[in-house]
């Protein structure tokens, strides 16, 4: 039976992310680059919520982790995900909205 990770505790959801990173490692090696970004992904959704969303708040401007070009301004928090839009180092917002997880959210720039 699958359950939510919203239903896991904190203990679960380091050892999901062990074992996720595990997982990560082995297609790496196998040269399965999709397979790497996919776990990837799902460790970064384990982390988000192992963070409280209250800490995040609209229109703060967040560092990216793993994408130094960019900075992320949220528009809203929704569960775990900060919906925003980025920004890149000539401080021009991108037009499409979209939601990340808020583990991928930095130190706060603004």
């Amino acid at each position: 039976m699958d359950y939510r990770y919203s239903d896991y505790s904190v203990e679960q959801l380091r050892q999901e992310i062990g074992r996720l990173k595990e997982k990560a490692q082995k297609a790496e090696q196998l040269g399965n680059i999709s397979e790497v970004a996919i776990n990837e992904r799902k460790m970064q959704v384990a982390m988000a919520y192992m963070l409280n969303p209250e800490d995040f708040h609209a229109d703060d401007v967040h560092q990216m982790t793993g994408d130094p070009g960019h900075t992320f301004k949220i528009n809203y928090i929704n569960g775990v995900f900060a919906w925003g839009h980025r920004i890149n180092l000539l401080d021009e917002t991108y037009e499409k909205e979209e939601a990340i997880p808020i583990s991928i959210l930095g130190d706060k720039v603004k």
